[in-house]
């Protein structure tokens, strides 16, 4: 269905059809002024400084050279192999053993007989996973344009398109690019302000060995077949279609390539359709729907596409906003500011940061689509590191952390259908590998819900994936309050919970029930590889499961039989110990090292994304997690960097925030971590090379340094930093229901507050300024527990504190309570009393 917009747009540049918008071009100065915008002097001489567009199911880097433009393409289910699970049954056999040997202490033994089951590397009869593979390239070859002058280019995330203009002798060129969500293609917009002007060459190119190029009438055509990995044949079909449509001019064909001659202006689609319908169905048409697109989207001229293309994505984009300042570094290319931030005062380039990882997620996710693998949808080649699949032992989830508090719960959607996926193929590990019910899922999926494990025993044998997973579930019902949504996926919530109630193991010490085999990811101990029984991770993970499932069965008044078997089982759990030096363990045993310096930070979990580290309700774990985070360090891979920004949000500390957002925003290689981090030119995250968790886990991590709503309060400014003194930002919203419509500090005060309440109730705000309501609004001090039924359950949780820990309160002189009884849709207003 045509947007209403495009519609009306349509019909206002019909009227004036001919007139031409190179008029509007702005000079780079100009250009350069507004907030929103990545722009450079010069074409990007790599992938890491091209720019991502994307709909969620297309993606395009655009290279913006002058000669001769890249456009590489992606589509979300161009992945390599077939429907079929990963399973190793062969584990269930050796489960008891392998326990056996972990609980008697003889952990290398352990590893051995793992690695044994688990080999390193993919099996003729099994596979590790399959990558995410790129389509491939549409260049378009412009002869004499090699020098140009006056050269700029951008991605105005603020409307989802990008531009690049030169000159050539006395012609100004100009194309616009953006991937549109309506019409679900790629258009491509060339002009010149000279009539007949524009000559250029179209040739396509992809790596994957089965392919064919040729044309068909005024249409370029790329037909091809995904690329074989490991066990698995190659079965995605797809078919890209590149149609020209010019003012003036002429089109010529060969038997692989367009010309366009003469030519006053051209509007290029791109059009691509694959035959995958889900994870085991390959039936569609390929060729019809890359030309049922194709067809419709030429129907809209282009000022209306554009138009429609806009105003779709700014319904979600423009939710919120950020305004920490600018300074002259707003004149700046975006690569230069990146250079110069760790040592210059540019809050603009923060806030561009912040807005981008949303931008990011909008263009990956979207509703009805597959979820944003290790590099969102942006991939140009057939085996990309890591083959770019979720791995959900820390990346998939992350890409995901922004999605409810800014403002963006739509682009949650297709990470839940992976997980009814995965509920579903998760059976099959559960019950073949575990002798389990419910379902599971290890470190590693694909497009195909793989469920078992990846990378052999030593990185593969972590049960816990479908645990992390299902807290995105129980999330979105704390920031929104839908029963409908928790009826619907209460499933999936019982069968994780069911996993872990047949699993779980009485270890011999404690006789604390813990998951074992498993391992704190990818982090090896002192006694053998990484195999170990009750890491601290898996027991605040599995503490999250059943809290989680105890709470949605009471609301919505279901399985009290299965509840108390699981009340039974978390009484049980291990509880977080503080080892000899301070530090929040790691493992069960008191193993950790001081110098340990690993990207992952597993046991810390428990104080971001969860909420089982409270300074007000476990001070001593908090101390003991700070002192964790303080041994491993600052700079380490991107996305350890965007995770490391959330915990110091989370220990209220601003300044080691802002100081990590200064190592992420560095030029990718010169960190001092394991590998390096940073970001690229573009910025994009560099692990390195590039994965887009660092992006998102940043923009969340900036989120947290503004609101929190975690602890039983909505907590303003809980780690602002020193560089941020005055600010403004609007939308981000909060547990319980809350939309904070606008929230303004200066001098590092909170000075205005609006909330909106989406579903009633108590309101507390944790502040450290005493704030007044605007007439009418009761403003209360708080006391003792909060009664919004969301809180209780997104917050007054204790978690299993090791004996001798202390639970008191810790000191709050600095901050102060308040609540409000709201309304439902109703707006509340706050300022600072002075």
């Amino acid at each position: 269905m045509r947007c209403l917009v495009a519609t009306l747009v349509a019909g206002l540049f019909l009227l004036c059809s001919g007139c031409s918008t190179v008029q509007d071009t702005k000079t780079p100065t100009e250009a350069a002024s507004a907030p929103l915008k990545l722009w450079y002097n010069t074409p990007a001489a790599d992938w890491n400084e091209a720019l991502p567009l994307g709909n969620g199911r297309l993606g395009v880097m655009l290279f913006g050279g002058a000669g001769q433009e890249r456009l590489q393409l992606n589509e979300e289910t161009v992945w390599a192999g077939e429907p079929g699970n990963n399973l190793i049954p062969a584990l269930k056999g050796a489960l008891p053993d392998i326990r056996r040997l972990l609980f008697e202490g003889k952990y290398q033994e352990a590893q051995d007989l793992g690695n044994r089951v688990l080999p390193r590397h993919p099996t003729e009869d099994n596979n590790y996973g399959m990558p995410y593979q790129t389509v491939g390239n549409v260049f378009l070859e412009f002869p004499g344009h090699e020098n140009p002058t006056d050269y700029y280019r951008d991605l105005d995330i603020g409307t989802a398109v990008a531009s690049v203009s030169y000159r050539v002798g006395d012609v100004q060129y100009r194309r616009e690019v953006f991937a549109s969500f309506p019409d679900d293609v790629i258009v491509v917009r060339l002009e010149a302000d000279r009539p007949g002007s524009l000559t250029f060459n179209v040739r396509v190119e992809t790596p994957q060995k089965t392919h064919q190029v040729q044309t068909a009438g005024q249409q370029l055509v790329l037909s091809g077949t995904s690329g074989r990995a490991d066990n698995k044949t190659g079965q995605v079909a797809f078919q890209a279609l590149v149609q020209p449509q010019v003012e003036g001019g002429q089109v010529v064909t060969t038997d692989s390539a367009l010309q366009i001659q003469g030519a006053d202006a051209a509007t290029l689609y791109l059009s691509v359709g694959t035959n995958f319908n889900n994870y085991h169905d390959l039936t569609g048409n390929a060729a019809q729907r890359a030309a049922d697109r194709l067809q419709a989207a030429q129907q809209t001229p282009y000022p209306a596409a554009k138009a429609a293309h806009s105003a779709y994505y700014r319904k979600f984009f423009d939710r919120v906003s950020l305004d920490l300042g600018t300074t002259d570094s707003l004149q700046k290319p975006t690569d230069e500011r990146l250079r110069e931030f760790a040592t210059g005062h540019d809050p603009g380039l923060v806030s561009l940061y912040f807005q981008y990882g949303r931008y990011l997620l909008i263009s990956s996710s979207q509703p009805g689509g597959q979820p944003a693998n290790l590099q969102g949808i942006w991939n140009d080649q057939l085996f990309p590191p890591w083959d770019s699949k979720y791995t959900i032992n820390i990346n998939t989830e992350m890409n995901y952390w922004p999605a409810e508090v800014t403002h963006l719960p739509e682009m949650h959607e297709p990470l839940f259908a992976m997980l009814k996926e995965l509920s579903v193929t998760g059976q099959e590990s559960a019950t073949q590998m575990y002798g389990a019910r419910g379902w599971a899922v290890h470190h590693n999926t694909d497009v195909w819900r793989i469920t078992g494990p990846v990378d052999g025993a030593y990185y593969g044998l972590w049960p816990m994936g479908g645990a992390w997973l299902s807290q995105h579930l129980w999330q979105r019902y704390l920031f929104s309050g839908d029963e409908a949504f928790l009826r619907d996926v209460y499933p999936l919530l019982k069968g994780a919970a069911t996993f872990y109630v047949d699993v779980l193991q009485e270890e011999p010490s404690h006789h604390w029930l813990v998951v074992a085999p498993s391992m704190s990811p990818e982090n090896s101990h002192p006694h053998g590889g990484s195999m170990a029984a009750g890491t601290t991770m898996d027991n605040q993970l599995v503490f999250d499961v059943f809290s989680n499932l105890i709470q949605a069965a009471g609301i919505l008044n279901r399985d009290a039989t299965f509840v108390d078997t699981v009340q039974a089982r978390l009484d049980r759990l291990p509880p977080m110990q503080i080892g000899r030096w301070g530090q929040l363990q790691e493992w069960m045993q008191d193993w950790d090292r001081e110098d340990d310096k690993h990207r992952h930070i597993s046991h810390l979990y428990g104080l971001y994304p969860s909420n089982q580290i409270s300074p007000l309700r476990h001070p001593d774990l908090f101390a003991a997690a700070h002192t964790s985070l303080v041994a491993r360090g600052d700079k380490s891979t991107g996305w350890s960097m965007g995770w490391k920004v959330n915990f110091w949000a989370r220990l209220l500390d601003g300044n080691r925030a802002y100081r990590l957002i200064q190592d992420q925003l560095s030029p990718a290689g010169q960190g001092e971590g394991e590998h390096g981090g940073g970001t690229y030119p573009n910025l994009l995250d560099a692990h390195p090379p590039f994965q887009i968790d660092g992006n998102f886990g940043c923009t969340a991590g900036i989120a947290e340094m503004l609101v929190q709503s975690h602890d039983g309060a909505v907590q303003l400014l809980p780690a602002l930093p020193d560089a941020w003194p005055q600010g403004t930002v609007t939308g981000l919203r909060a547990r319980g229901g809350f939309t904070l419509d606008e929230l303004t500090w200066s001098d590092g005060n909170v000075e205005r507050l609006v909330v909106t309440s989406n579903l009633g109730g108590v309101l507390r705000l944790r502040t450290t300024q005493t704030l007044q309501a605007e007439e009418g609004t009761t403003l209360n001090e708080a006391t003792g527990e909060n009664p919004n039924p969301f809180y209780r359950t997104a917050a007054i949780k204790t978690p299993l504190v090791a004996d001798g820990a202390t639970t008191g309160p810790a000191p709050t002189s600095d901050t102060r309570l308040y609540e409000v009884e709201t309304e439902k849709g109703k707006r509340y207003v706050f300022t600072r009393t002075r």
